[in-house]
């Protein structure tokens, strides 16, 4: 005999077909539109596990219930006509002698490649207390299970997507949480205190301030994920010596970055549940806190059946917020993840109303569908700010009157250029020539596409009017400022022919004319000038034993006698120099003559102060500041005293052109001094 839920889930498909066979012609024409655009149905998958006897063994007093006909199918007995069986069909059924291995490769492995493609994905362990729900995901050392081994597989598979060469970059991460007693405890940081459920724009279920933990390896796995599960909360009741009071939840992100243009991202989420069991309390003793801690589990687990009967009714209101946990689980069930449902069961008769509870639980639930698609985002810089300036705001005819009459000249595009097609014709694509390569090619691939399909001219890839009329509005302003500078470097282009065709003009280049001060001797200027008095030089001049200095122009001949060490004399013909022409300025050198007794008085000045003179009367010469001296003093004190004034040239930092307008300097200064002390 078949049992009641199969014929109720019988009627159902015949209900669907009906309204499928009513309903197709509309949505036929519906698709031409495309307003059925949603991401294909995935029903939630249900697998039936049965435990063992607790003692092994399975007495004749006490056999089993539940029996096992096939891999996908079970039976058990009508505990009102014990001579009728229910039988129940599910996705697939692991007897009493199935591993750990068998239900994972069988039902949990497969969903691991959705990870990879930005989709989520949901286990959950559901079943009475005692029925192995716990083991089934954790396991043991030697046999270890659900989470365990989807870790291993996923960060396995995320080093190999995300080896060198390979067009994503993978990251993983992992969060740990408990719900007891109607509150959400972070099991990686306890101290967190009572967490509460968020949802974004986008309908992602979120929870603010949860831990992260960043994980490589398994064995980074294994250190954030073996304390953290000491800190859930457990307690002995008659039925089970270590039961879970709380709902666990192991949420692993598969954050993936794409390396080359055009930087997408995707986001995958698995969630891992082990659920508290439902827990009968005549049974399981359970008094004060344990009463209190079964009571909010039934409580948890009554909403959650009541969300499957809605979604499988159809109604519009769907209970996901009276529950802690259905809140969470808004994703899972309805939502779009691919999930899978554990159901474990024992075997024995006392367990018989838990089993046909979890049973017709699990029938009801492999009727819900949800819809996975691909969680893809464009990192930010991708897509950068647009900033609006005040022509960008207006309308087109306001913008026009806005531009002046040389924008408007520069704006216009060229009436000889003819378009290849007539989508290229009509598409504003062809104005997006400055935008990003990788962003304009996946536009143009869009634009051919919409072409190849019939459409005429789309407007810019059906994008909302604001963004597009932003998008247009930014590239124009990028054309007009591109032409404004080509404009431009054509103006310096002619500037520049008009200076070279007037130096040319003038014979003489611009970069080699003199400047308009006057120049007095041929060396490089003094940096100190010692100015004689005039009494001075009269009587130096009477004087018959004075030496003569002699400035003389090599270009007119011209000698201007000066009496004394050094001193300057003025004339007329001196004076007119700064109105002459600069080709005849350029023609006069003028060169001064001392006598050799005070070059070489000057030079011997110089090296005695050389030898004796500290760094402080070293400052005194021309050309040598506070670190030239110290370097002085310190060659000095190792290798000894100058032999002559040219050995300075050894001293670090002192070259050849630095010595010789050190020497011109300093010994016209000291003879020119010691004239002055002279007299």
């Amino acid at each position: 005999m078949a049992a009641g839920g199969s014929t109720q889930q019988r009627r159902r498909e015949m209900a669907a077909a009906s309204a499928a066979a009513i309903s197709g012609a509309g949505r036929c024409r519906l698709s031409k539109i495309g307003a059925t655009r949603r991401p294909p149905p995935a029903r939630v998958r249900v697998a039936v596990r049965l435990r063992p006897f607790v003692d092994g063994t399975a007495g004749a007093s006490d056999p089993p219930c539940v029996r096992g006909m096939d891999s996908c199918s079970l039976e058990i007995a009508n505990w009102r006509n014990h001579q009728e069986t229910l039988k129940y069909q599910f996705d697939a059924f692991y007897g009493e002698r199935s591993t750990q291995q068998d239900i994972y490769a069988g039902s949990v492995q497969p969903i691991l490649r959705h990870l990879l493609e930005g989709q989520n994905a949901s286990v959950l362990a559901y079943g009475p207390t005692g029925a192995g729900k716990t083991h089934t995901m954790l396991g043991s050392p030697e046999q270890p299970g659900v989470i365990p081994r989807a870790l291993m597989d996923l960060l396995q598979l995320t080093r190999e997507e995300g080896a060198e060469g390979r067009p994503w970059a993978l990251s993983v991460t992992m969060s740990y949480l408990e719900i007891y007693q109607e509150k959400v405890l972070d099991l990686l940081d306890p101290a967190s205190g009572d967490l509460v459920i968020r949802e974004d724009c986008r309908g992602n279920i979120l929870i603010p301030g949860l831990s992260q933990k960043p994980i490589s390896s398994f064995a980074d796995f294994e250190r954030h994920f073996l304390p953290a599960s000491r800190n859930r909360t457990v307690g002995a009741t008659r039925l089970n010596q270590r039961s879970s009071r709380s709902h666990a939840v192991l949420l692993v992100k598969v954050d993936q970055r794409e390396r080359l243009a055009p930087f997408r991202q995707r986001e995958g989420k698995l969630y891992l549940i082990d659920l508290a069991g439902s827990e009968d309390n005549r049974r399981t003793g359970n008094k004060g806190l344990r009463l209190k801690e079964s009571g909010a589990i039934n409580t948890s687990l009554f909403v959650l059946g009541k969300v499957v009967d809605a979604l499988n009714q159809g109604l519009p209101r769907v209970p996901y917020r009276d529950s802690k946990l259905t809140r969470l689980l808004q994703d899972s069930l309805g939502g779009s993840a691919h999930s899978i449902l554990i159901a474990n069961i024992a075997p024995e008769r006392r367990f018989y109303l838990d089993t046909v509870s979890a049973l017709n639980f699990a029938a009801r639930s492999k009727e819900v569908i949800n819809r996975p698609f691909t969680n893809e985002s464009l990192q930010p810089h991708a897509l950068g700010p647009v900033k609006l300036s005040q022509k960008e705001l207006l309308g087109p005819p306001e913008a026009k009157r806005a531009r002046g009459p040389e924008e408007e000249e520069i704006g216009s595009p060229e009436p000889m250029a003819a378009p290849a097609s007539a989508s290229q014709k009509l598409s504003p694509l062809q104005k997006l020539s400055s935008m990003d390569p990788a962003m304009l090619e996946r536009l143009l691939s869009l634009d051919r596409l919409l072409a190849s399909q019939g459409s005429q001219g789309a407007p810019l890839l059906s994008t909302p009017k604001r963004e597009r009329m932003v998008l247009m509005k930014t590239v124009e302003e990028k054309d007009l400022e591109i032409e404004r500078l080509k404009t431009k470097q054509k103006e310096l282009e002619a500037k520049m022919l008009a200076q070279k065709a007037e130096e040319k003009e003038n014979h003489c280049p611009t970069m080699l004319r003199p400047l308009s001060h006057r120049t007095v001797t041929g060396a490089k200027p003094l940096k100190k000038a010692v100015v004689m008095p005039l009494q001075l030089i009269q009587e130096q001049a009477a004087s018959p034993n004075a030496e003569i200095h002699i400035l003389k122009n090599k270009g007119r001949k011209r000698k201007v006698k000066v009496a004394g060490g050094l001193g300057y004399t003025w004339s007329p013909e001196l004076e007119s120099l700064d109105a002459l022409e600069p080709e005849e300025k350029a023609e006069d050198c003028w060169e001064l003559q001392i006598s050799p007794e005070l070059l070489a008085h000057g030079r011997q000045k110089i090296l005695d102060l050389l030898n004796e003179g500290s760094a402080r009367d070293l400052r005194s010469l021309q050309r040598i500041g506070p670190k030239k001296a110290q370097l002085i003093v310190g060659w000095r004190e190792l290798h000894g005293p100058f032999s002559q004034v040219e050995d300075l040239e050894r001293v670090e930092g002192i070259t050849g052109k630095q010595m010789e307008s050190f020497l011109k300097a300093n010994i016209l200064g000291l003879a020119a001094g010691q004239r002055c002390g002279a007299s």
